[in-house]
């Protein structure tokens, strides 16, 4: 699955034009490498995102389509 879709998925970033332009500016890492919106993403990837002073740093559990809202949060565990 691509990383902006994933993002909207796992409700980390609310839509994907936002993590579309954070992949864009460089503020997103995947396994420690800065990642375009189009790196597909797998399960056991480390996903780290920079919201102006604050790193959320996140491991890929689970990739799905779609999922319900109170489910995102089993898609990824906060590192």
């Amino acid at each position: 699955m691509r990383l902006d879709k994933y993002l909207k998925v796992s409700r980390i970033i609310k839509r994907r034009t936002v993590a579309n332009e954070a992949c864009d500016a460089g503020r997103v890492l995947v396994n420690g490498k800065p990642a375009k919106a189009s790196v597909n993403v797998k399960q056991g990837d480390i996903i780290e995102i920079q919201f102006g002073t604050r790193t959320v740093k996140v491991e890929v559990l689970n990739v799905q389509e779609t999922v319900k809202k109170e489910e995102a949060g089993e898609l990824f565990r906060y590192l």
